[in-house]
């Protein structure tokens, strides 16, 4: 475990309420009467686990009111045989012991002892909230294999009389460890229930449940006795002397521990050398896996909607009298469009939520950030956030949506600001077509410049905003418990991805099908009088006026002109749309093949010429640049709208339409001095 002293985090919230959260309209539950239960722990102690296998797809996610802290959501529905007694002669009614029952997943936290706004939250729904509007229990998921760590939030909690349940999770590890836990001693020790229990193969779930039910009629325990003392350190030691008596009672281990699997591979993957090569080797993996195996899907799903189904509905409409007319333009070319667009999203996200679940369950994505932590910590982000990183040059959209593996909100917050000036792979087929156009056998080399030119971009945008909105705020110490190598179930990861991809398409379907149809009716509206609705040239259209209006901002860096300001209008939408959209613009074929651009190559070629006054190749140079750096796609910021809200995602556009400004002059002014 890795840690860093720094001053305690002074914090100041709304007091949020658990009950009254979950029983109004903005909330997500069992409903008014249905008891709140709380989820607590430590990071890496199965934590989440248990939270996916108690909801199931009975889940919302979401920031709690008055915080920037996403919190988890969701009704847990005891089953018959949860509700049975385990007597042999049972008269009670099964179906009158069913009861559902509000979870929230807390967020992870060594102790109340708040240093960031999670645990600054889950200090204030626990403990210092009113009495009446905190959790009617709290079940607080410990570690078997290390007990002294998970068990001093137990030990706060005592001390406060919550009423609480500790649910052992990890239970094989500690066993091959040759630890041994009695639940019935180390719930005497703690004064409380303990319940082990296996999460991930869904075993003892029962067991807690049929605990919970028993001791939510109960009163709260008695407070466990402490110092009469304000001195910190004396408290500290009494938790940990309380703790240390607990698990010396409760648990038998060997004198001499044996080395674990675990332990010998953390000497490989956590090297100060092989570290770092293992964890590229591993990203690249993922980099492939989601671009390689998704593009056949996602070709698959695009060919589907711009073929059988458009010529479809087209053939439909003609049918019926309603073709060639504005109804055609709007439910093939906007909503059908739209719809095609989003669903071409899911098989690269799937893949993607898939590999992150992979990489959670299995306990990499721990060791991943420990790897990273130095390198990160520069721009003032923990290690696990290169991880998003490194997702958003396959695709900026699951790398927005991979931003929830970080425990911090801040973090979330400027990760998901720095995803953008990824270079996603829709970016690569404008790269390399403009490349073939203007630097011929250089064209591979002006491609992975713009790839180096995106890292730098990161680490530049990354300084500046520490150095500006988050000055003065110190970087929170990596503190982690390295949880035991672990073999992925199927049920988790399909589980948590379904979660993450449903919540995606909840929030992204009706922004994507809205701002394409909003760009086919700005194409469809002519700007002067004499041209008939859906019947316009593109340039005569509002749409095109609108580019020439804009165009004359883009001068300075040498392509000022409509042509090429209106294809990043489309390219707000997808960046995948920037070519067809140069090729309706100049009425030309759109090259099947971007390497051999053909006659859209020398239009594009003669426009930048005329454009930046002789040079195109600067020009060329800083169209490229602005089209890595500025807003990537509609889609993205749906995710990020849904991640970090919509004011950060404002300020994210207004970020990166400035810096892709600014850099795009910047090259060709330059440029031009030597091209």
């Amino acid at each position: 475990m890795t840690t860093t002293e720094h001053p305690p985090l002074q914090l100041t919230l709304p007091t949020p309420s658990a009950k009254a959260c979950c029983q109004t309209g903005g909330g997500f539950g069992a409903g008014a009467e249905a008891p709140v239960v709380a989820l607590a722990g430590a990071p890496n102690t199965g934590k989440s686990t248990l939270f996916n296998a108690l909801t199931g797809a009975r889940v919302t996610m979401g920031n709690w009111p008055g915080t920037t802290v996403e919190v988890s959501r969701g009704v847990w529905k005891t089953t018959r045989e949860a509700a049975t007694c385990d007597c042999e002669e049972c008269s009670c009614d099964p179906d009158e012991q069913r009861l559902d029952m509000t979870l929230i997943d807390l967020p992870g936290a060594y102790s109340l002892d708040p240093h960031s706004p999670d645990e600054a939250l889950a200090r204030e729904l626990l403990i210092s909230g009113p009495e009446e509007e905190r959790p009617d229990l709290t079940i607080v998921a410990c570690d078997a294999s290390r007990l002294v760590n998970s068990l001093y939030l137990v030990a706060q909690l005592r001390e406060r009389g919550v009423r609480m349940i500790v649910a052992l999770t990890m239970l094989d590890v500690a066993a091959k460890r040759g630890i041994e836990v009695s639940p019935a001693l180390l719930a005497h020790e703690l004064g409380c229930p303990v319940v082990g229990i296996d999460p991930r193969r869904r075993t003892g779930l029962d067991r807690l449940a049929k605990t919970v039910r028993a001791v939510l009629p109960q009163a709260p325990p008695a407070p466990r006795p402490v110092p009469d003392t304000t001195d910190s350190l004396e408290l500290d030691d009494d938790r940990f002397s309380w703790v240390a008596a607990a698990v010396e009672v409760g648990t038998t281990s060997p004198a001499d521990q044996p080395r674990t699997t675990s332990d010998k591979v953390d000497r490989l993957v956590t090297a100060p050398v092989l570290g770092p090569l293992i964890f590229l080797g591993v990203m690249w993996a993922v980099f492939q896996i989601t671009t390689v195996v998704a593009a056949p899907l996602q070709d698959f799903l695009d060919g589907l909607f711009t073929g059988p189904v458009t010529d479809g509905a087209t053939w439909l409409l003609g049918a019926i009298g309603l073709g060639e007319t504005w109804l055609e333009g709007l439910l093939v070319d906007g909503l059908i469009a739209g719809v095609g667009m989003l669903l071409t999203f899911v098989p690269l996200m799937t893949l993607m939520f898939i590999l992150l679940a992979l990489l959670e369950d299995s306990g990499y994505l721990a060791r991943a950030a420990v790897v990273t932590d130095r390198l990160m910590r520069s721009i003032g982000l923990p290690g696990r956030a290169f991880l998003p990183l490194i997702v958003g040059y396959g695709c900026n959209v699951p790398a927005v949506s991979a931003t929830r593996i970080l425990p911090s909100a801040r973090h979330r917050i400027l990760t998901a600001l720095l995803v953008p000036f990824t270079s996603c792979t829709a970016r690569l087929t404008v790269f390399v077509m403009m490349g073939a156009i203007f630097f011929g056998p250089y064209a591979g080399t002006a491609v992975f410049g713009m790839y180096l030119a995106s890292i730098v971009i990161i680490v530049l945008v990354g300084l500046a905003l520490r150095g500006t909105l988050w000055r003065g705020e110190p970087i929170e110490p990596l503190v982690i418990d390295l949880p035991a190598y672990q073999m992925p179930t199927l049920r988790l990861t399909a589980s948590v991805t379904w979660v993450r991809l449903k919540g995606f398409l909840q929030t992204a379907s009706g922004i994507i099908v809205a701002t394409v149809a909003a760009v086919w009716l700005l194409q469809s509206i002519p700007a002067h009088a004499g041209a008939a609705f859906g019947d316009v040239a593109v340039e005569d259209s509002v749409y095109g006026v609108t580019a020439q209006a804009i165009a004359p901002v883009f001068t300075p860096a040498g392509f000022g002109n409509w042509e090429s300001t209106s294809t990043l209008v489309v390219g707000f939408v997808a960046k995948e749309a920037v070519i067809s959209s140069w090729a309706q613009t100049y009425a030309v074929d759109e090259p099947e093949d971007t390497t051999a651009p053909g006659d859209l190559g020398d239009a594009v070629l003669k426009t930048f010429t005329e454009s930046s006054g002789g040079h195109p190749i600067p020009a060329a140079l800083a169209f490229m640049v602005f089209l890595m750096a500025y807003t990537p796609c509609v889609a993205t910021l749906a995710a990020q709208a849904r991640e970090i809200g919509v004011k950060w995602t404002v300020f994210g556009i207004g970020l990166q339409l400035a810096t892709a400004w600014v850099l795009a002059v910047a090259v060709f002014q330059i440029g031009r001095l030597f091209w």
